[in-house]
């Protein structure tokens, strides 16, 4: 076919895959039965691309499609724009189903360091080419940080009223006491205030919310507590049990990952549940990384509650 003008109308998409479609397989015919067009439809495609370049791709010769020259030279970029074409599309598609993009989450240490990291393990392996930033605060600290947006999400435990946020529950767990495993108390079947009468404590730092739940457990009974440690860390709580340094009182879902020949878990009496939310800023929604993110967390936590 001879062109001796350009058009001034844009190359289309269409074209382009035809053109490279007939360069690969030598036909129209060919062309058509991958692209799963009509071989005219080819045809008439390729007419267009070769009004929009000024100048012919193609002559026949013994009923054979032969590329020109000019054609070869076009073919190597057009290759190159189509890849790139077909990479757009794939991120496209990778975003929409939440498998690329970076997801920055806040949370308290215990729990990032034990449920957390293990629900982040399992999301990571699904979604391979996702980056995930995790970091640790205080409570208050980290729902300020996550309503101003500085973070994408984060867990907290409840109660908590921020005005920011949108709070989710995702994870109810309950206290118990960790024992080493050469204390009598190892293999009870579950152990009360008036039990510990006598036992020094390990506790969590005074101003938690669990903490008070204890105070008040051992008030009804008219008990006074003996603590021997403080600390702020479930780790720490755990490893001074196996200490023989006193029993602890602890988050069942933090602590499950410190038991072990050494340490012993015995449910306290009266049960007393702890409750953790995913937190996002409230205003605005939650992007689909965040929300693949939630569904996940929301899942992997289920199987915790289930056998538990």
């Amino acid at each position: 076919m001879n062109v001796s003008t350009q058009n001034t109308q844009k190359i289309t998409l269409n074209s382009m895959e035809a053109f490279d479609a007939v360069m690969k397989t030598g036909s129209a015919t060919g062309a058509a039965k991958q692209l799963g067009l009509t071989q005219p439809g080819v045809s008439r495609l390729i007419a267009q691309l070769e009004n929009n370049v000024g100048f012919s791709l193609f002559y026949r010769e013994k009923a054979r499609l032969f590329p020109t020259d000019e054609a070869i030279a076009l073919h190597k970029q057009i290759e190159i724009s189509l890849a790139s074409v077909y990479r757009v599309e794939q991120l496209a598609k990778n975003i929409h189903q939440s498998h690329v993009g970076e997801l920055n989450v806040v949370a308290p240490s215990s729990f990032v360091a034990g449920p957390l990291a293990e629900a982040v393990a399992s999301f990571v392996k699904l979604h391979p080419n996702v980056k995930i930033s995790l970091d640790s605060h205080s409570p208050a600290r980290a729902c300020e940080l996550v309503a101003n947006k500085a973070f994408d999400c984060g867990f907290i435990q409840f109660p908590e009223n921020h005005e920011g946020l949108w709070c989710e529950p995702i994870v109810t767990s309950h206290l118990v006491c960790a024992v080493s495993s050469s204390h009598p108390f190892a293999n009870a079947k579950q152990l009360t205030a008036q039990d510990l009468r006598d036992e020094s404590l390990v506790l969590l730092g005074r101003g938690r919310h669990s903490r008070k739940q204890i105070e008040h457990a051992f008030l009804q009974n008219n008990i006074r507590i003996n603590v021997r440690v403080e600390t702020h860390t479930v780790t720490t709580a755990c490893t001074l049990v196996k200490h023989n340094v006193g029993i602890s009182i602890v988050n069942e879902l933090l602590a499950k990952q410190y038991q072990d020949d050494a340490l012993k878990l015995v449910p306290f009496i009266p049960k007393i549940d702890l409750t953790y939310g995913f937190i996002t800023s409230a205003s605005t929604p939650m992007n689909r990384l965040t929300n693949a993110f939630y569904n996940h967390c929301k899942a992997h936590f289920d199987e915790f509650a289930a056998t538990n």
